[in-house]
């Protein structure tokens, strides 16, 4: 797959800290990639990077196929007119509509005419904002962050770079910025930096995890699942007191780690096939009732949880 990005040995220091340590990373062509990490990790100082707002302590960085360490501000310019970006926090116009707004971005970047009014019409279709016509001050936080991704392709651009864009949203507002961004797949490459696992799931084809400044690791998330999933886990709930059920199971040698939940209990296992027929079993010679029985996926929190406390 064509890259979008490379970066290699990528390092910003600052006079107090590391923000990005040896950072090396590659993002496919028309991917969904997720750019994870906790808060403070050294993502965003990335994001400045990757557009060309900071200047990189040591390593390099190519975007697009253009390199951008040491490259002129005439040619960071062009660069960047090829790249939507959408900031944690968009600021609009108050007084504007969503149609104002998209039809000046265009302005600012060269689209006009027909082919202003053609996008703006479909991107407006895209985010949602066909029929609303109230002043983008009266948007709601979700409303604004459609808004913003929307913005940031009126240019058609061949990479859009999203820092924190579901960050602080309700529910409803995180569906409708999700939905968005993988409607994206396959037109433009989405370089998506969060902190919220579960968004990344959700909607990334591929995933680099970043603690401290440093690359922890990167792959697709079902390959991240199998490579540090750890042991099968079983949700093992019944209709009484489940202690009975974790005394019993710590005898089997199929049986590993078991921790209690809200509902029942959670044991990891050795031997599916094993598990699967000694469960049942063991809960009706307890004279307990089997509520709930069923293998656990591994979570890419788990995965995430695993590797940033390995690398501490």
């Amino acid at each position: 797959m064509t890259e979008a990005i490379s970066v290699q040995d990528l390092r910003k220091a600052y006079p107090a800290h590391v923000a990005v340590d040896g950072l090396t990373m590659s993002v496919g062509q028309g991917s969904v990639f997720g750019f994870l990490g906790p808060n403070g990790a050294g993502k965003t100082t990335t994001v400045r990077m990757l557009l060309g707002f900071a200047r990189p302590t040591a390593g390099t960085i190519a975007v697009l196929g253009q390199t951008i360490s040491g490259a002129r501000d005439a040619d960071l310019a062009r660069l960047r007119g090829r790249i939507g970006f959408l900031p944690d926090v968009p600021g609009f116009y108050p007084w504007m509509r969503a149609a104002d707004v998209l039809q000046f971005a265009g302005s600012l970047v060269g689209v006009r005419g027909s082919t202003l009014r053609s996008r703006t019409e479909d991107l407006l279709g895209l985010a949602g904002l066909t029929d609303v016509r109230q002043k983008v001050g009266g948007y709601s936080r979700g409303m604004r962050q459609r808004l913003g991704i929307a913005q940031a392709l009126v240019g058609a651009p061949e990479l859009l770079i999203l820092d924190e864009p579901t960050s602080a949203l309700d529910p409803i507002g995180r569906k409708g910025v999700l939905d968005m961004v993988s409607a994206l797949r396959g037109r433009a490459t989405v370089f998506f930096s969060t902190h919220i696992l579960s968004d990344v799931e959700r909607v990334c084809d591929e995933v680099a995890i970043l603690d401290q400044g440093r690359l922890v690791t990167q792959g697709t998330v079902d390959d991240l699942r199998q490579r540090y999933g750890g042991s099968v886990r079983y949700a093992i709930d019944v209709d009484a007191d489940p202690s009975q059920v974790s005394d019993a199971l710590a005898r089997e040698p199929w049986a590993g780690r078991i921790t209690t939940t809200e509902t029942g209990l959670e044991v990891a296992v050795d031997d599916l096939v094993v598990a699967r027929r000694r469960v049942p079993v063991l809960v009706s010679q307890l004279g307990l009732g089997l509520v709930r029985f069923e293998q656990i996926e591994t979570s890419l929190e788990d995965v995430f949880v695993s590797l940033v406390e390995r690398a501490a």
